[in-house]
């Protein structure tokens, strides 16, 4: 697993632009802040939720890592190593992991954590009650969904039984959504049926090395260091403030007056000026962004519609002009980065492209979506009903990529379409619930293999947005996570995603980069591949 996961960070682009300075200088607040003391950065908006098991978001997996931690975490190179752990073992057959937990471990309030906590945890977060979007992620342990083989064989010691071995289980282990809770602090927060635990700083117990003290909503969150952390010593701010902000203008504007230290969102405008700044960073990401339809809905439940829309997209123009930031335009959803049966070798490079992506490839794929078009009824876009692309109002690049979407589907197919922005959490909700026609999504992965991409379009899964209903594809994903035969595993999941992309329930249009805005003061930060960004061990120079 380590040789694997080495192999994807190095294929993966990690890029740094050195050049002037624009915006921070002798007046930035932050000069003579060191360690021990508070750091304000932007992650993202207001978050939908921060209940480990409810959330389904990268910025509020960011707030959540620092104010909880698993039994095993990621480090700076991606690897899983101990973290509530101290120590396990795997059985021979690899079907019984047992964890044992470090001594004096201890919630944020002070009260003791013990091996009970994660099994209640585990056990809520895949109950069919629960109805979390992650709840599939306990599907390779015996008895899910509601009646996982977890036991706490003592206070300090867990044991688990898969149903067969996975290769990934440390990742998962080490995911938000197996994260422990607190028993009596969740229940006991319940009100009109509803719990409340993770809306109020007082209840948002937990186990990581902050805790939330402050939460002015739309604002800022506070966190302040967990001095019950068993490692609470190593950590860098004392206070980490949370700034919650969603208008890229307002953003850059605070980083540039030296209100907040980090920008994890910049106007798309902006990019060209700010690339050869030693503040602008862009490093890759395992992430795809893409455009899903409901496929329940007319006319978007014909196959051939779906593929027409997707074949009339130029890519590399979206990539190029509005991206700017050296994203790859996406010829397949599984993105780039990730291994295949030949770790020597890429997912991506074995599936190769379902179509040409590039600019060179765009007239043989407008001339097939026509041709897709008029077999499903619609010759010339006659007929076709106007409908509604959805997006979210944060990021101003999802309205430029909506705008030049409208254009493109009116151009090449002859078809109309709105455009509708909504905030963050509506929007989250919205697209869950199957309440659109056509809309944004993106997807990064939770843990370094392609069944990440792949295994949230179960028909029973809380992350299939696209509303995908297939028997045959639901059993394909079963059969991948019941063999450990990595040659076996790796044809399956090419198989499935040829049923993604023959049916076309998504049109990818890019494999994501990460840009960000980071002060060069600020010393000890980290980000993931996967989207988490870690300030726990920062400080500033």
């Amino acid at each position: 697993m380590k040789k694997t996961l080495a192999l994807l960070l190095a294929a993966i682009l990690v890029i740094s632009v050195f050049g002037g300075c624009s915006g921070s200088g002798d007046k930035a607040p932050y000069d003579n802040r060191q360690k021990g003391k508070e750091i304000a950065v932007h992650v993202g908006s207001e978050p939908d939720t921060i209940d480990p098991a409810l959330n389904s978001a990268v910025d509020g997996a960011t707030l959540i890592v620092h104010a909880f931690e698993g039994l095993m975490k990621l480090n700076q190179n991606g690897v899983p190593v101990e973290a509530n752990a101290v120590s396990y073992t795997v059985s021979e057959d690899r079907l019984t992991y047992t964890f044992t937990l470090r001594d004096d471990l201890k919630w944020s309030d002070g009260s003791p954590l013990t091996a009970e906590d994660y099994v209640y945890a585990w056990k809520r977060a895949a109950a069919t009650r629960t109805a979390a979007d992650y709840g599939y992620m306990f599907d390779v342990i015996e008895g899910y969904p509601d009646d996982l083989n977890v036991v706490a064989k003592d206070e300090k010691t867990l044991e688990v039984k898969l149903t067969n071995p996975v290769p990934y289980f440390l990742e998962l282990v080490a995911f938000p959504t197996y994260f422990p809770v607190k028993k009596d602090v969740v229940e006991g927060s319940v009100k009109n049926g509803v719990e409340t635990w993770a809306t109020n700083p007082s209840t948002y117990i937990g186990n990581g090395p902050y805790k939330l003290v402050k939460w002015t909503h739309d604002s800022e969150m506070i966190f302040e260091r967990n001095e019950h952390y068993y490692d609470a010593g190593a950590l860098g701010p004392d206070r980490i403030r949370f700034v919650l902000m969603s208008d890229d203008n307002a953003i850059m504007s605070a980083f540039q007056n030296g209100e907040i230290i980090f920008a994890d969102q910049i106007p798309n405008d902006e990019i060209e000026a700010l690339r050869n700044k030693p503040e602008f960073h862009i490093q890759g990401q395992i992430g795809t962004y893409y455009i899903s339809f409901n496929t329940q809905k007319p006319p978007f439940d014909d196959p051939k519609v779906r593929m027409a829309l997707s074949l009339a997209i130029d890519r590399d123009y979206i990539a190029r002009v509005i991206g700017q930031a050296g994203q790859e335009p996406a010829g397949a959803y599984v993105p780039i980065g990730l291994s295949d049966a030949d770790p020597d070798k890429e997912f991506r490079e074995v599936g190769g492209n379902y179509f040409d992506p590039m600019a060179a490839g765009n007239e043989a794929n407008i001339a097939k979506a026509r041709q897709l078009l008029a077999e499903a009824g619609y010759p010339d876009g006659k007929g076709f009903p106007t409908f509604e692309y959805l997006y979210n109002e944060e990021g101003s690049g999802h309205k430029l990529i909506a705008e030049a979407l409208q254009q493109m589907w009116k151009d090449n197919l002859g078809i109309n379409c709105t455009l509708a922005s909504q905030e963050w959490n509506t929007f989250l909700h919205t697209r869950k619930n199957g309440d659109y026609e056509v809309a944004r999504n993106g997807w990064l992965g939770d843990y370094n293999d392609p069944i990440s991409f792949l295994d949230m379009w179960i028909s029973s899964s809380g992350n299939n947005d696209a509303q995908f209903r297939n028997k045959a594809y639901d059993e394909l994903i079963r059969r991948i996570k019941s063999t450990d035969d990595r040659e076996t595993r790796y044809k399956l999941m090419h198989e499935a995603e040829d049923i993604l992309m023959n049916e076309a329930v998504v049109a990818p249009i890019y494999f994501y980069v990460d840009t960000y805005l980071k002060a060069k003061e600020l010393k000890g930060f980290y980000a993931s591949p996967l989207g988490f960004k870690y300030f726990m061990y920062s400080e500033i120079d």
